[in-house]
């Protein structure tokens, strides 16, 4: 099975992309974040013809997740079951009946010193505390998504220029590392052990991807079931490089 999470930055805005990737098939399972739209207004119409199964947990303007898969989707759950939020960041599903699958869009918190940090902190530590139940499953669990934090140097073309930054603030690092320390493995990092590979290339500035000025935010985290099946890990950068594109490349993980 090969799954692909996406950071779309607008379902609508990128969808001739996004229908091209459905178009290509290659993927049995594809993970979406930010799509900036709700429920209601999803443009199924555009993507039902492509033998995809959807569920879509939206939001208007901002966030949203939705997953896409050749197999069943089942156990669906919106939303973080053990914390409150307004925001549409989280679903959580069983696919084929036999891979448990998360789908985060992970708070972005800006800087330290901005109030969201807090609420990217919070709902980090909530979100901890419900994968830890899946560390030692004997299913197969597989967190996919936009984490929002590089968390390491090699995960930043200029460490420098992100000090005060949320994406590499010391506090969001330490409760990443946590997860990992229980088990959770980073799958990109554990098939690539000392490369540098980045998954979000800003708009701004003089050909950022050409000049390989980006950060590594988006993770595909599997437990001890799933790590034993695990096949390959990979940047995926045509998502960045189509005429009109979303600001991330794609992660594809292949079980």
């Amino acid at each position: 099975m090969k799954i692909l999470t996406l950071n779309i930055n607008s379902i609508r805005a990128h969808a001739q992309s996004f229908i091209e990737i459905l178009q290509h098939g290659q993927y049995d399972t594809i993970l979406v974040q930010e799509l900036k739209v709700d429920n209601a207004n999803f443009p199924h119409n555009l993507f039902d013809d492509y033998g995809y199964n959807i569920k879509v947990f939206g939001q208007k303007t901002w966030n949203g997740v939705a997953v896409f898969s050749k197999y069943s989707i089942e156990d669906v759950q919106m939303g973080l079951p053990n914390y409150s939020d307004v925001n549409a960041r989280f679903i959580e599903c069983v696919i084929d009946g036999n891979i448990r699958l998360i789908n985060v869009y992970m708070p972005n918190g800006e800087s330290e010193d901005s109030p969201k940090f807090q609420y990217k902190l919070e709902w980090m530590e909530k979100f901890g505390h419900h994968i830890k139940n899946y560390i030692d499953s004997e299913e197969s669990v597989i967190i996919g998504g936009d984490f929002n934090v590089a968390i390491s140097d090699i995960d930043i073309w200029n460490p420098h220029n992100y000090i005060g930054s949320s994406i590499s603030a010391p506090d969001a690092r330490k409760i990443m590392q946590r997860w990992l320390d229980d088990g959770w493995v980073d799958a990109w990092r554990h098939i690539n052990p000392e490369k540098t590979g980045y998954t979000w290339y800003g708009y701004r500035g003089r050909d950022t991807v050409g000049n390989d000025q980006g950060l590594r935010l988006d993770y595909f985290m599997v437990n001890k079931t799933a790590h034993r099946n695990i096949k390959n890990c990979e940047i995926d950068m045509k998502p960045r490089m189509v005429d009109k594109p979303t600001d991330h490349c794609g992660l594809v993980l292949e079980i």
